[in-house]
């Protein structure tokens, strides 16, 4: 994987507010040529979750939540509101760890993450009825659409990832991870290849796509301030594409669950 000298990372300024039935690549696309940041060949547009899962439509009314009797359990066992408990344990496969006010799920496609991704913030205004967001239904699908959709607006060859916030079981604090990716290879697979001393790697695997994420997460932020679109410039890469799924962890390998 060619190692790049300079990556320049630039927030998309002025994003609007994205609602669902949106057209987010034409938003986008107008920001985009509005900031003289009109794409180039190999750039690559980080997107924060939350905009495409709105674009998506992929908002829950609490009021209009029953919960079962196993979320009413739960809720109380965690302190948490059982119409909300309800839509988590929808979004999931499986519960991995629990205890108040905390609930660690699995969601249906393999990421172990808090509430299965469901969340509460920068979504509604005070007043509002209270909502709560859910991943898109199929990340590297709409990366892959979203790519698709600006490529043909620009005459250009991009990549585009999808990061969302994560916590780390091993480490306090959230980081950008990448949930969905197209045009680029989300995983890069270094076994078999000479460090710089000639040695053979035998074990390692680079998560280019969370890596990228990360980065971008630093001009997304996690609270207000308001910047979910990112361009990345100067990014190389000579691996073939692989989707943000391909970051999930088989269960065959994972020793800790």
């Amino acid at each position: 994987m060619p190692n790049p000298r300079r990556l320049t990372l630039t927030a998309v300024p002025d994003m609007p507010l994205v609602r669902p039935g949106d057209d987010l690549a034409a938003l986008l696309a107008d920001r985009l040529i509005a900031a003289a940041l009109v794409p180039q060949d190999g750039d690559v547009l980080v997107l924060a979750q939350k905009i495409v899962s709105k674009a998506e439509g992929r908002i829950v009314d609490l009021a209009a939540v029953t919960p079962s009797r196993r979320a009413a359990a739960l809720g109380a066992e965690v302190g948490k509101d059982p119409r909300l408990v309800e839509i988590i344990l929808s979004e999931s496969v499986r519960v991995v760890r629990h205890r108040l006010n905390l609930l660690i799920m699995e969601h249906r496609l393999g990421f172990v993450m808090a509430n299965a991704g469901v969340d509460h913030s920068n979504l509604a205004a005070p007043g509002a009825p209270e909502q709560v967001l859910l991943l898109p239904q199929d990340p590297d699908g709409s990366a892959r659409r979203l790519r698709a959709a600006l490529m043909g607006r620009f005459g250009v060859t991009i990549a585009v990832v999808i990061t969302d916030s994560f916590g780390r079981a091993w480490r306090r604090g959230s980081a950008g991870i990448a949930i969905g990716a197209a045009g680029l290879p989300a995983l890069v697979d270094l076994r078999g290849t000479p460090d710089l001393f000639g040695r053979i790697l035998e074990v390692t695997l680079v998560g280019l796509a969370d890596e990228i994420a990360a980065s971008a997460s630093l001009l997304q932020g996690q609270g207000a301030e308001g910047q979910p679109a990112v361009l990345l410039r100067g990014l190389v890469w000579s691996a073939p594409d692989a989707p943000a799924a391909a970051l999930v962890r088989p269960p065959a390998e994972d020793l800790f669950r």
